[in-house]
């Protein structure tokens, strides 16, 4: 089995990769497009890609989402431990310029206050560590991962600096083969898109059927159509399965109003919701 993430060996995505696969094939990729595209066109590679942070909202791959409509085969939520990461032998006092991914600079905001490092925002926080590793200044740190640290051969100078214990990034595993599991015991997740047809109050009268079935939205999220600010797309998560007679009749009232409705997949719910 072969698995795209987006960024440099040490990324998060890495890490969550090896958390759910660790015996598959790992491949670095530049860019999200980068991934969804080789998944678009080879149904045998499967992606791993953020979605959202418990503390700082949506990583911003929605579009992506839209454009090519892989299937999602799973979520997993990963711990985030954010590290500071320096040159072998330096110290936490001799740091004065830390780079790192612009949300794990955010997430780390109080840490860097409290030190009066200057921030400097990176593509991703693996390639900060890389970037460390190289310039070989014991003035410059990176805030990354563990793995990152021994991918690169860096000191940690400081653990767990987040603002927040407990943050959490959850990650979808897609790819373009369709698949979904028995409605059987257990938690699932629908996930699907819609747009729905330009008349008043369209999305106050599609939601209707939710309430009226008692069915729990547990995400709805809007993003504009390309080139309109008056036309959009929704995406949303549901609990339960598609084959639950109430969710399908919920998702039926809502086509009447859609002229555009895809189901992006059904997954079981990750046991960190729990929590």
């Amino acid at each position: 089995m072969k698995i795209l993430y987006q960024g440099s060996p040490g990324a998060y995505s890495h890490l969550a990769a090896l958390e759910i696969y660790p015996n598959a094939e790992i491949i670095a990729c530049k860019t999200f497009d980068e991934c969804f595209t080789k998944a678009k066109e080879d149904n045998k590679l499967k992606i791993i890609i953020p979605e959202s942070n418990r503390i700082t909202g949506n990583i911003g791959i929605e579009y992506l989402m839209f454009k090519h409509r892989l299937n999602i085969f799973a979520e997993h939520f990963l711990q985030i431990e954010h590290n500071l990461l320096g040159l072998k032998g330096s110290k936490l006092g001799e740091i004065k310029n830390v780079f790192s991914h612009a949300q794990a600079l955010s997430q780390c905001s109080n840490f860097i206050k409290k030190n009066g490092f200057i921030e400097n925002v990176h593509a991703d926080t693996a390639g900060s560590a890389e970037l460390i590793s190289k310039s070989k200044k014991k003035s410059e740190a990176a805030i990354a991962s563990k793995l990152s640290a021994k991918i690169y051969e860096l000191d940690v100078l400081a653990y767990n600096i987040e603002n927040e214990k407990g943050n959490a990034t959850r990650f979808l595993i897609m790819g373009s083969s369709i698949s979904q599991p028995e409605l059987k015991k257990g938690k699932y997740i629908t996930s699907f898109l819609f747009k729905l047809k330009s008349k008043p109050a369209a999305l106050y009268q599609s939601l209707g059927g939710f309430a009226i079935n008692g069915i729990n939205l547990t995400k709805l999220q809007s993003y504009p159509e390309k080139n309109s600010f008056s036309s959009y797309f929704f995406l949303c998560d549901l609990d339960g399965h598609l084959e639950d007679p109430k969710v399908q009749k919920s998702l039926e009232e809502l086509g009447l109003h859609c002229e555009d409705f895809h189901v992006l997949g059904v997954f079981l719910a990750d046991k960190f919701r729990e929590k």
